[in-house]
């Protein structure tokens, strides 16, 4: 088996990696596998690791049967017949992408989408989420200092690694302030992990609500604790991911009582927001801070206000309730957003040596067997159509929901 590393071609470049140069080396002693890396001056392993590791570099790849990125592929460096490994952010229909997997259909590829990688469980096998999580409550608590003056945090992309941060952590005296985080899985666990290890005390929800503190504290909500039925009915949590249409937001007191809110669910389009646009005018919406790691975009979003993915090298953006509109960060009216789309990146060797390992110990082997369920479940397209859990998005390819829109 050829494996082929492909350089990152997305804008703004991302500089994580599938593989680490050690883990290339591994696969290549221990499996039938060779693989070859396409150079990039812009990863956080530079070439020259892997080349002094003797991990093959090549500008042509057209010889490799299976071709690993991070980021989407843009259309012009697709190659045609070939097998992709990337996220590609079509699952969930979204707009931006429909071109990229109209090509990919067009061109013969078939597309294993990480995001899709899961066991007979449903649960996910390889991800950078806790990454995305951690990167995600430390930008949090940043934003927050920098609005209110009242303590300094530097970047997390400017540490040499994760060890480093927790350096600073030990040294930084956090205010009386509340924390709100959303999520409970692989994000909510890395944001939960960092704010524990930036000195902040964990509160039940309960406590959160119904106790005054004199220190920095932060609660972690699960769906019951801010979806309850429309009906009145008793929640379940499989209700609840099955017909999410039938809930409503319950997340009203905790706006009104956290200062900062991190928001690390996988959300449903059909599920409810968790307030709303009219919610955010409310004279005792208390939010001054929003860091949402899920970055869904608004309109379909938890969040009325991710107007936009912002960027690490222009992390916030402020939203005016009042008009709707952004604005500059930092405004006494306005609410300040933190919507990085690819957090990881601010972690790039701690969070692509966890993912290679993942992919490694749960993917590879499966790649060597004739048939792997696993990966066909998480295949979107092959031989110029949608695989068989992918069906759903035909309508999506077509275009035939921006018709709709258009009717409504």
């Amino acid at each position: 088996m050829k494996i082929g590393i492909i350089r990152e071609g997305k804008v703004p470049p991302d500089s994580r990696v599938p593989l680490t140069p050690e883990q290339c080396v591994e696969i290549i002693r221990d499996y039938p596998v060779d693989v070859v890396v396409e150079p990039f001056p812009g990863r956080c392993y530079p070439d020259e690791l892997y080349r002094r590791r003797a991990v093959p570099l090549s500008e042509d790849l057209s010889g490799r049967d299976i071709l690993m990125g991070v980021k989407e592929v843009p259309i012009a460096q697709l190659i045609p017949n070939k097998t992709y490994f990337f996220f590609s952010h079509t699952i969930k229909e979204q707009p931006y992408n429909r071109d990229l997997l109209r090509a990919i259909l067009d061109k013969n590829i078939k597309l294993i989408d990480y995001e899709a990688l899961t066991d007979e469980r449903g649960k996910r096998l390889i991800a950078f989420g806790r990454f995305a999580g951690m990167v995600g409550a430390h930008n949090g608590i940043l934003v927050y200092g920098r609005r209110t003056g009242k303590y300094t945090l530097g970047r997390m992309k400017d540490y040499l690694d994760y060890a480093d941060a927790k350096l600073v952590y030990q040294q930084l005296r956090l205010p009386p302030m509340k924390v709100v985080l959303t999520g409970s899985g692989r994000v909510g666990q890395g944001a939960a992990a960092v704010l524990k290890d930036m000195g902040l005390r964990r509160a039940s929800p309960e406590e959160f609500l119904n106790q005054d503190f004199t220190e920095a504290v932060f609660t972690q909500l699960d769906c019951i604790d801010y979806a309850a039925r429309k009906d009145g009915h008793a929640f379940s949590k499989r209700d609840f991911y099955q017909h999410p249409e039938r809930y409503k937001s319950i997340f009203g007191p905790y706006f009104q009582a956290a200062d900062v809110m991190i928001n690390g669910i996988y959300w449903d389009k059909k599920a409810p927001a968790f307030f709303t646009k009219e919610d955010m005018r409310r004279k005792d919406f208390n939010l001054q801070v929003i860091a949402d790691v899920t970055c869904d975009i608004a309109p379909l979003s938890s969040i009325p206000s991710t107007l936009r993915a912002s960027t690490i090298e222009d992390p916030v953006y402020g939203y005016d309730p009042q008009t709707e509109r952004e604005t500059a960060p930092y405004q006494p009216r306005a609410i300040d957003v933190m919507a990085i789309d690819n957090l990881p990146n601010e972690l790039p060797r701690d969070s692509s040596k966890a993912f290679g390992r993942q992919f490694i110990t749960y993917i590879l082997p499966e790649l060597l067997k004739e048939q792997s369920p696993m990966l066909e479940r998480a295949t979107i397209a092959e031989h110029g159509k949608l695989g068989p859990h992918f069906q759903y998005l035909e309508g999506y390819v077509r275009g035939e929901e921006v018709r709709e829109e258009m009717k409504g």
